[in-house]
Formats: structure tokens, C-alpha cells, sequence
């Protein structure tokens, strides 16, 4: 939920919050953020292994990053984000504080108080910014939201028992029971 204390807030909001109160910045306003639970941190787990290997086996240079990990969507100080996997390929946007643009791919892991910002203010966000596939994961539902922005957009949507084909490595499938 969107703070109403200020109209437009920025990254140094974000670092003076209190120790151990996470946020994430989109255009300027703060959305504040509950700690993830159990089943949530499984599913990033699992998954970011899986991609991880896939990447380790391939001899790929991609580096995979879980939440909290600061990614800075756009070159401005109004937005900030902490996605739960972010695959990035280019070495070059990566530094201590985090990713300067858009990772290649981004997971995002559903929950309750999450699915209007997960399915529409950080969709239309990744896809501006440059994400190449973007995928939400639903422990609800059991389903996964697939987009592709790479090239001809793409949406598909597949339950935990189907194999999923990873759209920017090729050879990666992922069927998201198998993890759990």
C-alpha cells in the first residue's frame, strides 16, 4: 500500500528507513514491504537454484540475486526495487549498492497484499525499464504469469505441474512442482 504522507518520496527515503523496514519506490512513491514467509522463501529458493545450476552446467555469466537486492530501474532517484530473483546478463549495470537498469529477468513470488503491485504497477514498470521476462509466481493459485518482452511480446499462463520454457536461455525448463 502506497504511503499518503508525501506526494513523491526518493531513494534516500528508502535508505533512512529503520533498520530492518523495506520499501520499494515507483515513481516516486513508497510501497512498504511485509517479511516474506516460509513457503514464499522456499519457492525462491528453490527456483534461483535451479537457475542457478542451469547457468553453472552452461558456463553462463549471467548472476542470479535474491531480495533483498537493490535494482535501480531507471536513472533517476524515484525508483527502487527489490525483486525476489533477478537474473542479470550484463556485468556492466552491477555494483555494490546493486543493478543500475533492468535485470534480464525478474521472479516475483505472490502473496495477498502483493498481487495488485505484482500484476500491474511493477508489470507496466519491468516492461518500460527493459526487463526481457518477467515472470509471477503464484502459490495461491499454483500458477505462473509468464511475459516476454524480448522481441514479439509474449504472455502465457502455466500451472506447477507444466513445464515452463525459460524464454532467455535456451534449454531451461522449469516445472515448478518438481521444486516444492
Amino acid at each position: 500500500m502506497a504511503l499518503a504522507q508525501r506526494l513523491t518520496y526518493t531513494i534516500d527515503d528508502i535508505y533512512a528507513l529503520p533498520d530492518g523496514q523495506r520499501a520499494e519506490l515507483i515513481d516516486g512513491q513508497m510501497y512498504m514491504m511485509a517479511p516474506p514467509n516460509a513457503r514464499h522463501q522456499d519457492i525462491i529458493f528453490s527456483l534461483s537454484r535451479k537457475i542457478a545450476d542451469y547457468i553453472d552446467i552452461n558456463k553462463g555469466s549471467c548472476k542470479i540475486y535474491l531480495a533483498p537486492y537493490a535494482v535501480f530501474l531507471n536513472a533517476d532517484d524515484k525508483n527502487y526495487v527489490e525483486p525476489d530473483i533477478s537474473v542479470i546478463c550484463d556485468k556492466s549495470k552491477l555494483e555494490d549498492k546493486g543493478c543500475n537498469g533492468a535485470p534480464d529477468w525478474i521472479v516475483e513470488v505472490i502473496s495477498p497484499s502483493t498481487q495488485r503491485m505484482d500484476y500491474s504497477i511493477k508489470l507496466f514498470k519491468y516492461r518500460t525499464a527493459g526487463v526481457r521476462e518477467y515472470w509471477i509466481v503464484n502459490p495461491i493459485t499454483k500458477t505462473v504469469q509468464i511475459y516476454s518482452f524480448d522481441g514479439e511480446e509474449d504472455s502465457s499462463q502455466f500451472s506447477f505441474d507444466d513445464e515452463i520454457s525459460v524464454h532467455i536461455f535456451d534449454g531451461l525448463t522449469i516445472k515448478m512442482s518438481d521444486l516444492l
